[in-house]
């Protein structure tokens, strides 16, 4: 008979879930299905209701409620398993009290109509975190990279002696 003793808690519990549950399905409806947990969570936090996200995750399950999924993660690094490792000269420490003395890259991928993607590589001074050199295709091949460190030399004049620091990925490392 000791689980009686929780029946009214439960009742309770179950009818706030019930209320809960329609104001998700109007804030659901309000964003034209695209909220998720957090944004509805954030809608509900400015509505006065104060409920904890893993509480809005589960009635949103139980409802059947979903937010919209923009786009599928793009892996634009892959390592090589068998390259040899590239020491980390900068040791993360990204930043410096000089110019042209150290540079940081990256590639990253736009997306453009019809699903498809450019490729961004840029090179950044981190003492004046200035754009020094960039490139952009439709492939991440090296030359994508050495474009984009032609640009420096362009901008900045020659780069000798600096320490170019970027991920892993094989456009880098071969470049």
């Amino acid at each position: 008979m000791a689980w009686l003793k929780g029946t009214p808690a439960r009742m309770e519990r179950a009818r706030s879930d019930a209320r809960l549950a329609r104001r998700i399905r109007e804030i659901h409806k309000e964003s034209d299905g695209t909220y998720g947990v957090l944004r509805i969570t954030a809608e509900l936090w400015n509505a006065g209701i104060e409920v904890n996200h893993k509480r809005v995750a589960r009635v949103i399950t139980r409802i059947g409620l979903q937010g919209v999924h923009l786009r599928k993660k793009v892996r634009t690094t892959v390592p090589k398993p068998s390259a040899t490792p590239v020491p980390d000269l900068l040791r993360r420490d990204f930043t410096a009290s000089e110019s042209n003395t150290k540079y940081v890259g990256d590639i990253t991928y736009l997306s453009i109509d019809g699903g498809k993607f450019c490729y961004l590589a840029t090179f950044i001074d981190p003492a004046s975190r200035r754009l020094a050199g960039w490139a952009i295709a439709d492939h991440m091949r090296a030359n994508l990279v050495t474009d984009a460190l032609a640009a420096a030399i362009r901008t900045r004049g020659s780069l000798a002696g600096s320490i170019m620091h970027t991920d892993h990925g094989a456009q880098g490392t071969a470049a």
